[in-house]
C-alpha cells in the first residue's frame, strides 16, 4: 500500500525529452512535506469559509431575510462541492497542476465575489442570480480541493489511506473554524466586506501556488510551471488592482444606489448607516440600505407612533429602537414627562443623532434634553435584564424595523411582548409599529395576535401619507420604485386592562402637523374595517416559530 501511495503517475512528456523527475523539492523528509501540505489545507479551508460567509452577509444586507440567504448559499455550495469532487477525478492524473489551477480560479472568483455582487445590485438592482452563480462556482472549486490534495499527500505520506483522510479533514475543519471566526472579528471590522474578500483571495492564491510550485514543482512540465506562474500572477494583479480601487468603487456604487448627495457612510458593528441630503435637499437616513427616515414626511410616522400612546399617565417613557431621536423628540414635547429612555443596539446611530447638524436639528436636539437617557443594548436582552429593574414605565414605544426583516423578528415575538409587560406600569400603554396595514395585512394582524397571546389587548390604527406613498419608514428598501412606497403605516396600541386602550390624543397634546382628533378617529375606523376575516385565528409569532413571512 505504501509503495502504491508513493508512486507517482508519469505525465506525458514532449517527444524526445525525458520525463521530469518526480518527487517533492526539499525538505526531503516526508513528514515535513506532509505538514506543509496540511498547513495549506488549513489555509484553503479558512479562505473557503470566508468566501461562504461573505456571500451570506452580503446577500442578507442587499436583500434582507438572512435566513433565506444563508439557506440558499449553504445548500447550493454543499451541492456544488459534491459536483466539484466528482469533476476532480478528471484531474487526478495531473494533481499538481490541477490543484494549482483550481486555487487560482477559486481565489479569483471568491476574491471578486463581493465586489461583483455589490456592483450588480448598485447598477442593475438584482443580486439573487449572481449569489446563486457565485455559490455554485465557489462550491465546485472548493469541492475539487480535497480529492486533489489527497492524491498529492499520498505521494509523500507514510500513513495508510485512513490516517491521511483523517489528517486532511482535521486540517480542513480547523481551518474552517479559524476562517469563520476571523471573518466577523478581524476581516469585516478592519477591511470591510469588499476588501476582506480580495485579501482572502490573495492569501488563497499564494498558499496554493507555493504548495504546487515549491513542493511539487518537479511533478510539472516546464509548460505547466509557466502556466501556473502566469495564472497566479494575473490573479494577484487583478485582486491588487481591485483592492486599490475599492474605495472609489464604493463611492461610485453608493452614488448609484443613494444618489449624489451622500454625506456620511459608516459601517458600524451592526449595520451600514448612510446619510444623504441635509445641506441641499431633505435629509434621508438609510440603515442597511433601508430608507429609515426622510425629512420630507417622517413627522407623519413619528407623530402617529408616539402621541396616541401619551393619553394617560406618561411621566416615564421607554423607547425601544429610535436611536435617531425622532420618537424621543415627540415624547419630550410633553412638559410633565420626567424621563425618556432610549434603548438602541447601534451606538453609531445615536452618535450621529447627537452630532450630525442636520439629523440633530431634525430631532429637535433631543439628546441635549436632561430628561433623556440613552442605552446601547439589544432591546430584547435589556428588557430581560436591566429593563425589569428600571421599570415600571408608563409608556413603551416600539420604534423598530419591520417584522419581516429576519433580525427584527424576535422583537415582534410573544416572548418579547411578555418581557415588555413586566416593564409596563399598571394602566400603562405599549405602542407597536407593525408595518404597512394595506400592503402587509397578514404580518400586521399577526402582530396583533402575538400581542393578544402575551396578555395584551390592542387597538389598530394607521397613519396615511401622500397619494404616492411615504418616502421613508422602517421597511422601505432602497431603489424601491414609487409604486412600492407604502400608502400607510399601521400601529397597534395595547394595554393589559380588560379592554384595549382607544387611540386618542391627550388633552395636553401639542399641536401636530399631521394628526388631529378627527383624523385619528377616522384612521382608527379605517384600520378596524381593514381587519380581514379570520384575523382573530392567526397564530402568534414566537422565537422558535416566527410567522412574519408574507
Amino acid at each position: 500500500m505504501i509503495e502504491q501511495c508513493t508512486t507517482a503517475r508519469q505525465e506525458p512528456s514532449p517527444a524526445g525529452r525525458p520525463p521530469p523527475r518526480r518527487g517533492p523539492r526539499p525538505p526531503e523528509r516526508a513528514d515535513a512535506v506532509r505538514l506543509l501540505v496540511l498547513l495549506v489545507v488549513f489555509v484553503c479551508a479558512a479562505c473557503g469559509l470566508v468566501y461562504e460567509l461573505e456571500l451570506v452577509a452580503l446577500g442578507s444586507y442587499l436583500m434582507g431575510d438572512s435566513v433565506t440567504q444563508a439557506s440558499v448559499v449553504l445548500s447550493v455550495m454543499v451541492f456544488a462541492m459534491g459536483i466539484g469532487s466528482l469533476l476532480a477525478k478528471r484531474l487526478r492524473a495531473r494533481p499538481a497542476v490541477g490543484f494549482g489551477l483550481v486555487e487560482s480560479a477559486l481565489a479569483l472568483v471568491g476574491g471578486l465575489s463581493a465586489f461583483t455582487l455589490y456592483a450588480s445590485f448598485a447598477w442593475f438592482g438584482e443580486s439573487r442570480g449572481p449569489i446563486v452563480a457565485f455559490s455554485l462556482a465557489i462550491g465546485i472549486l472548493t469541492g475539487a480541493e480535497i480529492p486533489l490534495l489527497m492524491t498529492l499527500i499520498q505521494r509523500v505520506s507514510r500513513q495508510d489511506v485512513g490516517g491521511t483522510v483523517a489528517d486532511l479533514f482535521a486540517a480542513d475543519y480547523v481551518g474552517a473554524l479559524v476562517g469563520g471566526l476571523a471573518f466577523p472579528f478581524l476581516l469585516l471590522p478592519w477591511l470591510g466586506q469588499l476588501a476582506a474578500a480580495m485579501v482572502t483571495g490573495g492569501v488563497n492564491v499564494v498558499a496554493g501556488g507555493a504548495l504546487v510550485l515549491w513542493l511539487f514543482g518537479r511533478d510539472l512540465t516546464r509548460r505547466s510551471r509557466w502556466l501556473l506562474l502566469a495564472a497566479n500572477t494575473v490573479v494577484l494583479c487583478v485582486l491588487a488592482t481591485a483592492a486599490a480601487t475599492v474605495h472609489d468603487f464604493e463611492r461610485a456604487a453608493r452614488t448609484a444606489v443613494y444618489g449624489a448627495g451622500v454625506r456620511v457612510a459608516v459601517h458600524s458593528g451592526v449595520q451600514e448607516i448612510v446619510l444623504t441630503g441635509g445641506e441641499k435637499g431633505p435629509l434621508s437616513l438609510y440603515l442597511d440600505g433601508r430608507l429609515r427616515v426622510s425629512a420630507s414626511d417622517e413627522y407623519r410616522y413619528d407623530e402617529a407612533l408616539v402621541h396616541p400612546a401619551m393619553r394617560g399617565p406618561h411621566a416615564r417613557v421607554l423607547i425601544l429602537g429610535g436611536g435617531d431621536g425622532l420618537a424621543a423628540r415627540e415624547a419630550l414635547r410633553y412638559r410633565d414627562v420626567r424621563s425618556v429612555t432610549i434603548v438602541d443596539i447601534d451606538g453609531e446611530v445615536e452618535h450621529l443623532a447627537r452630532t450630525d447638524p442636520a439629523l440633530s436639528a431634525l430631532n429637535g436636539h433631543a439628546y441635549r434634553d436632561p430628561r433623556l437617557r440613552a442605552v446601547r443594548a439589544d432591546a430584547f436582552d435589556w428588557l430581560r435584564g436591566e429593563g425589569a429593574r428600571r421599570g415600571p414605565f408608563d409608556v413603551i414605544v416600539c420604534d423598530l424595523p419591520d417584522p419581516g426583516i429576519t433580525s427584527s423578528t424576535k422583537l415582534y415575538s410573544q416572548e418579547f411582548y411578555g418581557l415588555a409587560a413586566r416593564a409596563l406600569a399598571p394602566g400603562g400603554r405599549l405602542v407597536v409599529h407593525a408595518g404597512p396595514l394595506a400592503r402587509r395585512s397578514r404580518a400586521f394582524w399577526t402582530v396583533d395576535a402575538t400581542l393578544r397571546a402575551a396578555g395584551f389587548r390592542a387597538s389598530a390604527y394607521r397613519a396615511t401619507g401622500p397619494a404616492d406613498g411615504f418616502a421613508g419608514g422602517p421597511d422601505r428598501t432602497k431603489r424601491a420604485g414609487r409604486d412600492a412606497a407604502p400608502k400607510d403605516w399601521g400601529f397597534l396600541l395595547a394595554g393589559r386592562g380588560p379592554g384595549p386602550p382607544a387611540p386618542r390624543l391627550a388633552a395636553d397634546a401639542p399641536k401636530l402637523r399631521s394628526l388631529d382628533a378627527a383624523r385619528l378617529r377616522a384612521d382608527t375606523r379605517a384600520a378596524s374595517h381593514a381587519r380581514p376575516q379570520g384575523a382573530g385565528e392567526l397564530p402568534p409569532s414566537t422565537l422558535v416559530h416566527p410567522r412574519y413571512d408574507d
